[in-house]
């Protein structure tokens, strides 16, 4: 069953770390038990043409859906446009992919060194 991905879009500053928790629901808002789904998330400039990060993961709570997904502050600092784009992608058990998120990432240059 395909599914249309929400929209979160979030402003990072360049050179910080980047954490955000994710919970995934089914239509029903239930808590969907991710043992054996795989998550994975990247961020690209808008064309897909550069890959600028992969995201890491980390399944805080497979049992109730609850992932983490982080950028670090090295990532972070190569980030050169001003808006990039990502989403993040469910694979469940039997292979079947969907994409669950997405959205755009504006850059703040943040001062402190």
């Amino acid at each position: 069953m395909a599914i249309s991905p929400g929209t979160y879009n979030m402003t990072i500053q360049r050179r910080s770390d980047h954490n955000i928790q994710l919970v995934f629901k089914d239509s029903n808002s239930n808590a969907i038990n991710l043992t054996g789904f795989t998550v994975e998330a990247q961020v690209w400039e808008e064309t897909r043409t550069t890959k600028y990060a992969d995201f890491g993961v980390t399944y805080t709570n497979r049992s109730t859906g609850t992932v983490d997904i982080a950028l670090t502050d090295t990532q972070t600092a190569t980030f050169s446009p001003n808006i990039l784009k990502y989403d993040v992608l469910l694979t469940n058990p039997s292979g079947l992919k969907e994409y669950y998120l997405e959205g755009s990432i504006f850059m703040s240059e943040g001062y402190t060194a």
